[in-house]
């Protein structure tokens, strides 16, 4: 089983990618890929850019990781109550090429913010939207105060409460099964 995680950010101290890394270190028995954002930067997309350079490689590639995925993690930053700028421009290049974004793959949608709401804003959102992309939703929770219940240096939650929570919410993605079990 492989699952893919990601932060919804480019940002390369990203409190959300410290947060996608931890969850995903709950996994058990599973192959575990950490994508970072950077690594697919693109143009900013327009239906202008699409017909002078077509599909960008960077896309597709993007899209088959998800594809060669069993599951996926993303954490979203939130930017003035919505996506990045970051995962928004990559998510409408692959939804140029792949209506379905999420190409059916169970998922689990998690936000962080230093603030109380955790980026809960932008995470409604992408729970919200996420089937519309063939996304398959199985649980989502938002983390509030990040700096209050995260240690950086052990990259773990502290808060126990939350840390449980999330223990559970990731245990979505621990009963997958290979079709030959």
């Amino acid at each position: 089983m492989k699952i893919i995680a990601f932060a919804a950010s480019n940002h390369k101290n990203s409190i959300n990618k410290q947060l996608v890394t931890y969850a995903g270190s709950l996994l058990s028995n599973k192959e575990l890929e950490v994508l970072d954002l950077n690594d697919y930067e693109l143009p900013l997309y327009s239906q202008d850019k699409e017909s002078e350079i077509g599909h960008p490689i960077i896309a597709k590639n993007f899209l088959a990781k998800i594809a060669e995925s069993d599951g996926i993690i993303i954490s979203f930053a939130e930017h003035n109550g919505s996506y990045t700028v970051a995962y928004k421009n990559l998510f409408d290049w692959c939804s140029r090429i792949e209506p379905k974004v999420f190409q059916n793959k169970p998922m689990v949608l998690l936000s962080t913010s230093p603030g109380p709401m955790g980026g809960a804003s932008v995470l409604s959102s992408a729970v919200n939207s996420a089937p519309f992309f063939n996304g398959v939703v199985k649980a989502s929770l938002s983390i509030p105060s990040f700096y209050d219940n995260f240690d950086s240096e052990s990259l773990k939650l502290t808060h126990e409460e939350l840390n449980e929570q999330l223990i559970d919410v990731i245990s979505h993605l621990n009963h997958l099964k290979l079709i030959s079990d």
